[in-house]
């Protein structure tokens, strides 16, 4: 069985120029420790390592820890700043540097597009060129600038990514309001405000019959899906005494729960099993976070090794031959 890495990200230095010259509410730090990273605002954002600038670089540690396929991807902040031009252009520099990639390394990498998500129509011409340059997928942030994933200016690429049948991404970012929340200090913002914003922007989508709308979504619920499984029996209470006129949902928030994706990263064998026996192993990929500073390569390997051999393969990489068709 292939060991397939769905969550791991990928930066180019001209899109890192971009946001020191046009990042607008982004911009760029020198921390403590010498090192540089992007903050919005006040608030830590990223820290931009060698590895995700460097393929070769990239596939040396992929040969070293024994994963097959990586499916790379922009992260936070993602190309959500700037205006029009600007964020197709971060998009586009993006995903051209990633189909390059698969071209080169065709049986090792395989890529999600981003797309300028707060312009639709620009967005849903980058996905179909996305689409036709190899993207087997779609990273999106859990919330656009601020703005909710079920907005409905955000209908029309909702609309193609679903005809489309294609996998997407949600990874966080720091939520809005994170500097009201006092989140800037000691990386509260990664710890706390990540698990919050992926948490918040998928239980929208179950409460507001998102998946319902569109059925052929395939959701992948960054970091283990935050504290989603921990609230499963808070969403099927609040789902229980709620006013049946306002009720969107047509199923049971454990059903959406059950029907969505999610990585293993979680940095804990036990979160992982709990994870496991909530939404089933044939829910969860496997994902390490490389090149972040704060990527569990190990643990990821070490964590699904304590599964049952057949749920260990199916979290390896048999959930994610089926989910991308490869």
């Amino acid at each position: 069985m292939p060991v397939i890495d769905v969550h791991t990200h990928a930066f180019t230095h001209k899109w890192l120029e971009l946001i020191r010259q046009q990042g607008g509410v982004y911009n760029i730090q020198t921390r403590p420790d010498g090192q540089q990273e992007i903050f919005r605002g006040n608030t830590p954002v990223v820290i931009p390592q060698k590895g995700h600038f460097d393929y070769a670089l990239r596939l040396k540690h992929m040969d070293a820890a024994g994963i097959d396929i990586s499916v790379v991807s922009l992260t936070c902040p993602n190309v959500y700043w700037g205006d029009a031009a600007t964020s197709l252009r971060a998009a586009m520099e993006s995903n051209d540097t990633m189909a390059r990639a698969q071209a080169t390394y065709p049986d090792r990498i395989r890529w999600f597009a981003s797309l300028p998500w707060q312009y639709p129509q620009a967005a849903v011409e980058e996905l179909k060129r996305c689409c036709e340059n190899g993207a087997v997928g779609v990273m999106v942030l859990a919330n656009i600038d601020g703005r909710s994933l079920t907005d409905p200016l955000l209908a029309p690429i909702w609309e193609e990514i679903d005809r489309r049948s294609l996998p997407v991404l949600v990874h966080p970012t720091d939520p809005p309001g994170a500097q009201s929340m006092d989140m800037t200090q000691f990386d509260l913002s990664w710890s706390v405000g990540f698990m919050f914003d992926t948490t918040l922007a998928i239980t929208r989508m179950i409460f507001d019959g998102f998946f319902d709308l569109y059925p052929n979504l395939k959701i992948i619920a960054s970091h283990a899906g935050g504290a989603l499984p921990y609230l499963a029996g808070r969403f099927e209470k609040g789902d229980e005494v709620e006013i049946p006129e306002r009720r969107k949902m047509r199923r049971k928030p454990i059903d959406y729960l059950r029907h969505i994706y999610y990585d293993c990263i979680c940095y804990s064998p036990r979160t992982l099993e709990f994870l496991v026996s909530v939404v089933g192993a044939d829910r969860v990929l496997f994902g390490t976070d490389w090149p972040h500073q704060v990527h569990d390569t190990q643990g990821a390997f070490a964590n699904t090794a304590e599964l049952p051999a057949a749920e260990c393969d199916a979290v390896r990489g048999g959930n994610a031959l089926k989910l991308f068709g490869l």
